[in-house]
């Protein structure tokens, strides 16, 4: 893994700070830059959920600096949670942060179940954001019809015993989606990738290696 820079910070969010964290490089000029969406924080999700941890890892060793930050509400960010209507404003002060930090680069968002219905939905509409990655997508519970129109390139990681997003559910979502697209199904895996949480590295790897633009 590429020498960590770690900075934590405050950013300016709509309701108020957002506790966040970056990961930077040595390379002055990274070709792409990410943010990773952490899970539903009602039900204990964070920044520090170990899905965000690792896909942040894995973006972080392809020599991205990489953005993980608390909605609001949640640990030390301020604001109340808002049922996903107002985090979605936490991940544009994200997305301005660091395209002010990186301007010029690419970014790519990812999320991660409830971080993915909120940050895709904003990921595949900001022109500032090149690639979207959902790992962890709850079909079962929530909408993600709005992802029928994202033309962009569009990685999915799901366990293949997902308890919130199953299979078959996901799979007719996929076959509706425009390309580019790519599914990886991790078998075995429940919703956390509890035991699997390599394969979410795994992923991504072969997702860049296979399209060797975004690497």
């Amino acid at each position: 893994m590429a020498e960590v820079f770690h900075r934590s910070l405050f950013l300016a969010g709509p309701a108020g700070r957002l506790e966040a964290t970056l990961w930077t490089t040595p390379d002055a000029d990274p070709k792409f830059a990410a943010v990773v969406c952490h899970p539903h924080p009602l039900y204990g999700g964070t920044m520090h959920n170990k899905v965000v941890y690792q896909a942040a890892k894995a973006l972080h060793r392809r020599g991205a600096p990489v953005l993980r930050f608390n909605f609001r509400g949640t640990e030390q960010s301020e604001g109340e949670h808002d049922r996903g209507k107002g985090e979605q404003d936490d991940v544009r002060a994200a997305l301005d942060y660091m395209a002010a930090e990186f301007p010029a680069r690419p970014i790519l968002l990812a999320g991660f179940s409830f971080g993915a219905w909120v940050g895709l939905r904003v990921g595949c509409e900001d022109a500032r954001v090149a690639n979207v990655i959902g790992l962890g997508l709850p079909v079962d519970n929530l909408d993600f019809s709005h992802l029928r129109t994202c033309a962009k390139p569009k990685l999915f990681i799901q366990g293949g015993n997902d308890q919130y997003g199953s299979r078959v559910k996901l799979e007719a979502l996929f076959a509706m989606l425009p390309e580019p697209k790519q599914l990886s199904i991790v078998e075995g895996a429940d919703h956390f990738f509890t035991g699997h949480l390599d394969a979410i590295g795994a992923a991504i790897n072969a997702w860049f290696e296979g399209n060797e633009s975004k690497a």
